[in-house]
């Protein structure tokens, strides 16, 4: 069985740019604007990295999504519906990183499985 590990955290901001200044100044976390995908990265020592997302509808304030590691996105996504969970994104690839998955637990808490494309976490 996978150990499944968080490997990334998003969290909601109403401006990218402030987040990551926000978040470098009070943890020292080092993050990178990424204009061409509206998105902000973070670099946590000793965590999981991250981003900023923009709030929208399907984002709003708040939320903070959870990465967990996948060895195979649709079994999982498959096991999360036989325990009581909802699959609410398919296996969809994000070009150069890897693919993801989300789904809600039985709470309705909103998670998200990712594989990368890549030999080191995103």
């Amino acid at each position: 069985m996978s150990k499944h590990p968080v490997v990334h955290i998003e969290i909601s901001a109403k401006d990218l740019v402030a987040a990551g200044q926000f978040y470098s100044e009070l943890f020292g976390w080092k993050t990178e604007q990424i204009p061409a995908m509206n998105y902000a990265t973070f670099i946590a020592e000793g965590g999981p990295g991250g981003g900023f997302n923009p709030v929208s509808p399907d984002a709003p304030a708040g939320t903070v999504l959870v990465y967990i590691d996948s060895d195979d996105i649709e079994a999982d996504l498959a096991k999360v519906v036989k325990l009581g969970g909802a699959a609410l994104v398919h296996k969809t690839e994000i070009p150069g990183e890897g693919w993801f998955g989300v789904f809600t637990d039985p709470t309705g808490n909103k998670l998200v499985l990712f594989t990368t494309s890549h030999t080191q976490g995103m």
